[in-house]
C-alpha cells in the first residue's frame, strides 16, 4: 500500500516528541535518555567521527553480507544436491550457530588480527546462517510432480536446479538475505567491540565516557545502515521481478 509507511513514521514522531518533553520536564533522567536534539548536537560535534565510523562499519557490513550471502547461497546448493554432505556439515552449523558470537570474536582476533578481517568474519558468521537455513529449505520443498515431469523430460540435475527449484526457491532465499541483513549490522559491531575500529568502538569508547548521547547517535547510524541494507534487497527484489515474477505470491511489502 503507497501509505504503508504512515503508521510507522507517525509513531516515530511521537516517540521523538515523548522523548523531547520527558527530557524537558524532567520525568526521565538525561544522562540516561538523552533528548533527540542533545543526540542530534552530538551528531554536529563529532561529524567527522561518526562519518569515518560510519563508512567503516558500512564496508565491514557490506563485505561480511555479501559474503554469507555468496557463500550460505554455495553451502545450500551444495547440501541440496548431495544429502552425504549435507548429513555431515549441517549439524556442525547448527551447533556452531548457537554459540554467542561475542563469544568467538577474541579468537578471531587471534586469527586474524585486529581490524576489517575479523569484523567481517564476525559479520559473516551471524549472518551466513539464515541464507543457507532458507535457501536449503526452498530447494527441498520443489513440488514433487514438477521434479517428476523434469525426469520424464529427461532433464539434468543442473537443468533442474535451474530452471525449477532455484526459482520455486526464490521467496525462502529473498526471505533469508532480509534477516541475514540485518544479523550482518550485529556481526559487524560484536566484532568491532574486540578489533576495533567503525561504530562498535564509538559505543564502545562512549560508554566507558559515559557519553550517552553518542552512544544513542551511533545507535541511531546502525539502524540507518540496516534499514538501508533491507531496502536495497527490496529494490533488487522489484527489479528481478521485473524482468521475471519469481516471487508473484509474495506480498508487495515484503
Amino acid at each position: 500500500m503507497k501509505n504503508s509507511w504512515f503508521p510507522a513514521l507517525t509513531a516515530f514522531i511521537v516517540l521523538i516528541v515523548g522523548m523531547e518533553f520527558a527530557s524537558a520536564f524532567e520525568w526521565v533522567n538525561p544522562a540516561l535518555l538523552p533528548p533527540p536534539s542533545k543526540v542530534l548536537q552530538a551528531l554536529r560535534e563529532h561529524r567527522e567521527d561518526f562519518q569515518r565510523a560510519f563508512f567503516e562499519t558500512s564496508f565491514a557490513t557490506l563485505c561480511g553480507f555479501l559474503a554469507s550471502a555468496i557463500l550460505g547461497f554455495v553451502l545450500a546448493v551444495s547440501f541440496s544436491l548431495f544429502s552425504w554432505l549435507r548429513r555431515a556439515i549441517l549439524p556442525f552449523a547448527i551447533f556452531f550457530q548457537t554459540v554467542p558470537i561475542i563469544a568467538v570474536a577474541p579468537l578471531l582476533v587471534i586469527y586474524f588480527g585486529f581490524g576489517l578481517g575479523t569484523v567481517t568474519v564476525s559479520s559473516l558468521i551471524v549472518s551466513i546462517f539464515p541464507v543457507l537455513a532458507n535457501t536449503l529449505l526452498g530447494l527441498q520443498s520443489t513440488d514433487s510432480g514438477t521434479l517428476e515431469l523434469m525426469k520424464v523430460y529427461d532433464a539434468s540435475t543442473w537443468q533442474t536446479l535451474w530452471k525449477v527449484r532455484l526459482p520455486e526457491a526464490y521467496s525462502s532465499i529473498y526471505a533469508g538475505l532480509k534477516i541475514a541483513a540485518g544479523l550482518s549490522v550485529i556481526g559487524t559491531v560484536a566484532g568491532e567491540f574486540v578489533a576495533g575500529g567503525g561504530l562498535g568502538a564509538m559505543i564502545d569508547s562512549a560508554r566507558t565516557q559515559q557519553r550517552i548521547d553518542l552512544v544513542f547517535g551511533a545507535l541511531l547510524l546502525l539502524s540507518i545502515l540496516g534499514l538501508a541494507l533491507i531496502q536495497f534487497l527490496k529494490i533488487t527484489h522489484k527489479i528481478l521481478n521485473s524482468y521475471r515474477p519469481y516471487g508473484l505470491h509474495m506480498k508487495e511489502d515484503a
